[in-house]
């Protein structure tokens, strides 16, 4: 089964119902055991990726991640190509309930030809690696000026198994109010999209502003997997 037909066998109607309401969804059974243990194996193959990141040095956490660089792997480029204008939909009535003036565009090629009118040009897509003490901090994958609000990861192995600990993490800021902690363990092969930066929720005067970021908690052994899926580009 090739990655369009995992995602083909979705109702993507209540993925996107999901998301508006609660800011992320998690899809199943997206990528099969064969190519999750392909993109793991693809971690050692330097011709892949344009820049790799020891966490530790920059104070993110402890793991290593990799970004992809163009030409994307087609697994890669087909998640993107059929999940970004499911999103754009639930992107652009955010920005309506907000009164915020952005439109994203339908195509993702227009996306991509705004980031580079922006000098955003290199690939965002990365795999990422934690070993037992490895964790990332709670962050936001802006990369620049454009930005799209949703992105996604894919997780590449098993908790049990695998790995201990290294649940993913999002936490949502209320304003004036304390941050509320959402804690995940997705199986391997599933897919969680989930806001970037920051989504509107109804209140009793109209629509507020609620900040989310996302991180992973330490790992406790063996080694954690995953792969990012961001839309827009970068500048570094």
């Amino acid at each position: 089964m090739s990655t369009i037909d995992g995602l083909n066998t979705h109702d993507w109607v209540s993925v996107q119902k999901e998301i508006y309401k609660k800011g992320y969804a998690l899809v199943e059974n997206v990528l099969n055991s064969n190519t999750c243990d392909q993109l793991i194996e693809g971690f050692q193959d330097s011709t892949l990726y344009r820049k790799t990141v020891e966490m530790e040095r920059y104070r993110f956490g402890s793991g290593t991640y990799k970004y992809f660089k163009y030409p994307l792997p087609e697994t890669i480029s087909e998640i993107r190509e059929f999940v970004y204008p499911k999103l754009v939909p639930i992107a652009n009535q955010w920005m309506k309930d907000l009164k915020k003036d952005v439109i994203f565009p339908d195509s993702l090629a227009v996306l991509h030809q705004q980031c580079i009118d922006h000098g955003q040009l290199l690939a965002t897509p990365l795999i990422l690696k934690y070993g037992a003490g490895g964790y990332n901090t709670l962050h936001q994958d802006l990369y620049g000026e454009v930005y799209f609000p949703m992105q996604a990861v894919l997780f590449l192995n098993d908790y049990g198994p695998d790995y201990t600990g290294g649940e993913f993490v999002m936490t949502q800021q209320v304003p004036r109010a304390q941050s509320k902690a959402i804690v995940l363990h997705p199986p391997k092969g599933s897919m969680l999209i989930f806001t970037t930066n920051y989504r509107p929720i109804k209140g009793k005067k109209g629509f507020y502003r609620v900040s989310m970021r996302h991180g992973v908690s330490e790992v406790r052994s063996g080694e954690r997997y995953t792969m990012g899926v961001i839309f827009h580009d970068a500048t570094s």
